[in-house]
Order: structure tokens, then C-alpha cells, then sequence
């Protein structure tokens, strides 16, 4: 019986251990059976797969902004990183990453960054550079940590003959009131311009104007200021005489709201060939959060963006990279990174979503065309044409109607469908216009489509992501599809929302098929980018809150995860090429040998990604049509550049079943 009693016992202490811990058993049998699914051949073959990317302590970053060089390496710049530690101490970081180096001494290179890149725009260049322009001038003050009243001023000069004129930052303004305020940045002030009349002999002259902001030298509300913009002079101390009288600060309110992030003028080009940043000329305006998009000549239009003393400026930029200089584009208001697409007749399509700062008015965002070629900002009133507007002066900017919940159009993705020649665009998730706004949800599962070949197009909602999410990334592939993934149910993936998600939309049938899930959730600054060979790299992640009652801070994810399409998983040989042309005219034929050409069933043509917050309006994909000879195939080059902007590609040969060639590096001319 003593023995017995015993067994018992212990039969009974076993069952208590067994259920005291029977969560952590089943939670440890759970993950293994995930594991052992997920890695089964089968499962990969339907669904693909993430692996984990193994980065050295010393090369990990906050990866703000990627870009896949036509060296095949990809560009993860950081700048600050969000970091505002970092941006007082100058520590602004780049890394290159090599692909075709796994686990070599030279797969990672850290980058010398000269300004602070943190929310920056960048477009790759017709010659390979990576054009990278804007970033951060001063950080965000929230209203809490507000002890300074403050506001934006703009200097002016009356004189036309006087030199450019240097204001250090903490150059002191007197208000008409005895208050005064310290500048926080240096400016620049050009002189005045003398602008003909008609009249010989005589000149008008119109004062030069320069934006800074400043901030009350005594804390607390003695700083308080409350006037109409602009309606109030400031005068600068320690200038004498002449400088006195024509060098001179107005402004308006001056108070001890929230002071927003401010940009920078800067403007970079990164060779991919010497892997080094050359300064250019900068820009006019600071911009913080802006989009760069090519335009069929090789210039860059740069548009919006946080200037130097926090507002959204609507004085776009051109860049001629010929020259690496700017100049003054058509004015038009965008809110800040908006995804603005080049059309084959060389108009620009603003999809109306939209990354940061803006109205949440859809009535000041609209999606719609933009014509900036002849756009004068405003209709030109002459006799005739409809309401007194001439007609070839109409408004540039046609409203294209139809996307539903547009009051969701924050922090969602957008891309041009392959192939470009149908000229449809894609919109997924998305939110509201920051943190929250009462009666919306914070995050949507809604996507549209917009066929821009009608005469008047409008967008048609297309099917449901499998969970709302705001931050989407959105990748094309070499097959013609889509992959979707990531993105969080609440702003910046507060409340630990983050959802792991996965899924491939298919053009041909209108339709998203589940994915593997990645393992790690991102949200704000996250990316994701083709890479050559056909896998998607995905990165980035800027959560708000940790966990779900918001009491922990949260901490970027540095991980790098790499996913690998289900065409890699067939047990299909992938066919390959193995010569060719490097370089070829837009309009003209180009061989390319390959002892798969049989095999070929279609040519793509793609362009690489430089993207930021969720947002790339670079990647496109071009079908070619091509014939096979003996050696190999011809494919045919489009000659439309508004169509193929000038740069370098990646030609993709895939077969029937879908499994993509390792692509080829092809520079496409913009000449005939």
C-alpha cells in the first residue's frame, strides 16, 4: 500500500505540474507544428517563404529609406533614424548591402552621411546616381515640452545692390510690441530684384524673402504674439544705416503650440559605382517628407514636403541632373509624400494616398491628374472659353472621383499594376489623417483600382485585404502580381497591432491569395523592395507603443526579413541569361542570349524601387514584346519615355508556370 500511496502521489503531482503548465506546452507544440509547416516543400510552394537576414551588430540601422542600385546593391539610409539623440549628436548613418556577398566580409559597407537623411525624398537618376534631397532640420516639439512661444518669420531685403546677406542662428528680432525672439537656423538672404516696368528707365524692385523661424528669448507666455500672418515688422538688431532700413523680418502670431519637424535644402547624388555622396546645388525650399518623381526628360519634379520653419510648401522644384540644378516648378498643393505616378502621355497621377502631414479634407487631396506642364497655378481670366477661362488655360489638375473611403487615405500604399502599358493604379489600406478621428476606423481593408486609359476615369473598389491595415507595403513581382504585407490595425502599431500578413494580389482575376506570414510586424518606416533575383526584402518598423496598454515605449526593429515567392519554390529550373546588350536606345531592338528561349514566355522590364514610408512611385513594370532566334531572344523597347523614363532596368525572362530569370541590368537610353 506504501508503495502504491506512493505512485499515486507522484501520478498526482505530474498531473498538477502538467496542468499548471499546459499553456506553455501547448503554446511550444503550436510553434513547432508552425515551424514544421512552414518548411515543409509543399507549403513554400503554395505560399512561399521569409527567412531572416543575418546582419552584423555593428551594420544594423533604422531603415527610414531603401534603394536597390543598378550594382544590384541596396542602399538602407537611415539619416538620424528617429533619433533625435542621434540628430543632436551629428550621428547620421547609410548602409550598403550587397546580396550576392552572403555572410563575406564585404556583403556590408557603412556609408559616410553627411546631413541628416531622415525623411528625405530620393529617385534614382537616368545615369544610376541616387538623387537624395531634404531630410530634417530640427526635430518635433511637442505642445507638453513647448517652453518658448514661437512661430515662422520671413526676412526680407529691399536692397537690389547689396551682397547676400548671413544671419547666424540666435540672431535676435524685435517685435513692435519690445518682445524678442532669437532665429534657430542660419539663412541665407539674397538681395532684392530688379524687376523692368516697361517704362525706360525705371525699375520696380521687389524685395528678396527668406523663411525662418524663431523663438521667444524668455520662456512662458511673455513670447505670446497673436496677429494675422505676416502682418507684423521685426526689426533685426545690430544692423546699421542702409541694412537697417532695407533688411527687415515679418510675421504674425508667435505661440506655444506644437512646433512641427523642419526640412533642409540639401540635395546629395550616391554613385553606386565610387559609393560615395556628392554635394549639389540645393534646393530653394527645405522640404521634410517629400516625393521625387522622374519625369520622361531624366528631371525630377520634387513636390511638398515640411519646410524650414514646419509648413507644407506648395513651391515645387525641377532637377536637371544634367546640370544638378534646380528650378521653380508649377505651384500646386500636396500633402506631404504623396504617391505621384508618370502616365505614358506624360501627366502625372496623384493616387490621393498620402504618408504624414495634410488636410484630412478631401476636398484639399483629391486624386487626380496632374498636368504640370501647363499648369500656372491658377486659370488665366481672357474672354472666352468656359466662365471667362481660356480653354488650353483651364485648370492642370483633373479630380478623378470614386475611391471610396476617402477620409482612410493616410499611411496606405499605391502602386501602377503591371503591366505599366495598362496604366492602372492600385491603392490598399490605409487610415486617417493622424493618430485618430472620431467616427473612423483606424485602419481599412479597402483597395481600388483606377483605369487611367478611360476617357473619364474613376476608381472601383477591388477586393478586400484580408485585414484592415494601415502602413501596407506593396511590392510587384517579375510574374505580373502583387505582394502586400505588414502594416499594423491602429496608428504606428500602437497597442501592439501590428499584423502579420501576407498576400499576393493577381491583376488577371481581380483577386489577393494568402502568403506565408512574415514574422516580424512593421508599421511606420518600414519598406519593402524587389531584389534581382526575384525575392522581396522587407524592413523597417517605428512602433509607438510596445505593448498593448501603452505603457512601453517602443523600439524600432533593425531585423531584416527576405521573402521568397512561390516561383522559386516549384522545382522549376529558372531560366537564365547569359549575354547581352547593357545599354540600348528607347524605340530600338535588343539581343539577349539565353539557352532557355524556348522557355521564355514573357519579357519584363522593371524598374528598381527607392522607397520611404510605405510609399514608391518608382517601381514599374514594363511588358515587352520579343521573338526567339537560335541564340537566345530580341526584345523590343518601347519608345515612349514617359512610358519608360530613361535609367537603368531589370529584364526578367519568365516562363509559363511564372518562375522569373535572375535579371539582367539593362541602362535604357533616352535617345533614339
Amino acid at each position: 500500500m506504501s508503495r502504491l500511496r506512493k505512485h499515486l502521489v507522484g501520478m498526482a503531482v505530474v498531473i498538477a505540474i502538467l496542468a499548471i503548465n499546459l499553456p506553455a506546452v501547448a503554446g511550444f507544440a503550436t510553434e513547432k507544428w508552425r515551424d514544421y509547416s512552414i518548411n515543409r516543400d509543399d507549403y513554400k510552394a503554395t505560399h512561399g517563404h521569409w527567412t531572416f537576414l543575418d546582419v552584423p551588430e555593428k551594420f544594423k540601422v533604422n531603415a527610414i529609406h531603401a534603394a536597390l542600385l543598378h550594382t544590384g546593391k541596396v542602399l538602407i539610409v537611415a539619416g538620424s533614424g528617429n533619433n533625435a539623440a542621434n540628430f543632436d549628436k551629428g550621428t547620421f548613418k547609410t548602409v550598403l548591402w550587397d546580396p550576392a556577398k552572403p555572410g563575406g566580409p564585404d556583403e556590408f559597407k557603412l556609408i559616410d552621411t553627411p546631413v541628416d537623411f531622415f525623411c528625405a525624398g530620393h529617385v534614382v537618376l537616368p545615369d544610376g546616381k541616387l538623387l537624395i534631397a531634404g531630410g530634417t532640420g530640427r526635430f518635433e516639439v511637442l505642445k507638453a515640452k513647448v517652453k518658448r512661444a514661437a512661430g515662422a518669420l520671413t526676412i526680407k531685403n529691399e536692397d537690389p545692390d547689396a551682397k547676400p546677406r548671413e544671419f547666424h542662428p540666435g540672431t535676435l528680432l524685435t517685435a513692435p510690441g519690445g518682445q524678442v525672439y532669437r532665429t534657430t537656423a542660419h539663412v541665407s538672404v539674397p538681395p532684392a530684384r530688379k524687376v523692368e516696368t516697361g517704362v525706360p528707365g525705371k525699375v520696380r524692385i521687389r524685395p528678396s524673402q527668406t523663411k525662418v523661424f524663431a523663438e521667444a528669448v524668455t520662456e512662458g507666455a511673455a513670447g505670446l504674439l497673436t496677429a494675422p500672418a505676416g502682418s507684423l515688422k521685426y526689426e533685426i538688431q545690430g544692423l546699421k544705416g542702409r541694412e537697417k532700413r532695407d533688411l527687415y523680418a515679418m510675421g504674425g502670431s508667435m505661440t506655444l503650440e506644437k512646433q512641427d519637424f523642419q526640412g533642409i535644402r540639401d540635395a546629395y547624388e550616391f554613385d553606386p559605382v565610387t559609393e560615395r555622396y556628392t554635394k549639389v546645388q540645393d534646393m530653394t525650399e527645405g522640404r521634410w517628407y517629400p516625393t521625387m518623381t522622374t519625369l520622361p526628360d531624366g528631371r525630377v519634379m520634387t513636390v511638398s514636403g515640411l519646410d524650414v520653419v514646419g509648413q507644407i510648401t506648395r513651391d515645387n522644384e525641377i532637377y536637371n541632373p544634367k546640370t544638378k540644378t534646380w528650378r521653380p516648378g508649377p505651384k500646386r498643393f500636396f500633402p506631404t509624400y504623396p504617391a505621384l505616378f508618370l502616365l505614358e502621355d506624360d501627366t502625372l497621377f496623384f493616387s490621393g494616398m498620402s504618408a504624414g502631414y495634410g488636410p484630412g479634407q478631401l476636398a484639399l487631396r483629391p486624386p487626380g491628374i496632374w498636368d504640370y506642364r501647363r499648369d500656372t497655378d491658377r486659370p488665366v481670366r481672357t474672354p472666352g472659353g468656359v466662365g471667362g477661362v481660356a480653354p488650353d488655360e483651364m485648370e492642370a489638375f483633373t479630380p478623378v472621383p470614386g475611391l471610396p473611403q476617402p477620409e482612410l487615405n493616410e499611411t496606405g500604399a499605391s502602386v501602377l499594376l503591371p503591366p505599366a502599358q495598362d496604366q492602372r493604379v492600385m491603392v490598399m489600406g490605409g487610415g486617417p489623417v493622424g493618430e485618430r478621428q472620431p467616427g473612423l476606423p483606424n485602419a481599412t481593408a479597402r483597395t481600388a483600382i483606377v483605369d487611367l486609359t478611360e476617357a473619364s476615369p474613376r476608381y472601383v473598389r477591388g477586393p478586400d485585404l484580408s485585414d484592415p491595415v494601415r502602413y501596407p507595403n506593396a511590392v510587384l513581382l517579375p510574374d505580373d502580381s502583387v505582394l502586400s504585407f505588414n502594416g499594423s490595425s491602429d496608428y504606428r502599431g500602437r497597442g501592439a497591432s501590428d499584423v502579420l500578413r501576407a498576400e499576393v494580389y493577381r491583376p488577371e482575376s481581380n483577386s489577393f491569395h494568402e502568403a506565408a506570414a512574415p514574422a516580424v510586424g512593421r508599421n511606420y518606416h518600414a519598406e519593402g523592395l524587389l531584389l534581382p533575383d526575384g525575392r522581396v526584402l522587407g524592413m523597417g518598423s517605428d512602433p509607438l507603443f510596445a505593448d498593448k496598454a501603452g505603457s512601453l515605449p517602443g523600439t524600432f526593429d533593425q531585423r531584416i526579413e527576405i521573402y521568397t515567392p512561390t516561383y522559386l519554390h516549384n522545382g522549376e529550373k529558372a531560366p537564365v541569361f547569359t549575354g547581352g546588350r547593357e545599354s540600348v536606345s528607347l524605340g530600338r531592338r535588343a539581343g539577349f542570349q539565353t539557352p532557355d528561349a524556348a522557355r521564355i514566355h514573357q519579357v519584363r522590364l522593371m524598374r528598381p524601387s527607392a522607397v520611404t514610408h510605405v510609399t514608391d512611385v518608382e517601381q514599374r513594370s514594363i511588358k515587352l514584346d520579343f521573338t526567339r532566334v537560335p541564340t537566345g531572344i530580341i526584345a523590343e523597347i518601347p519608345s515612349n519615355p514617359a512610358l519608360v523614363p530613361p535609367g537603368w532596368y531589370m529584364l526578367f525572362g519568365i516562363t509559363e508556370r511564372g518562375t522569373p530569370s535572375p535579371a539582367r541590368w539593362v541602362h535604357i537610353r533616352g535617345e533614339g
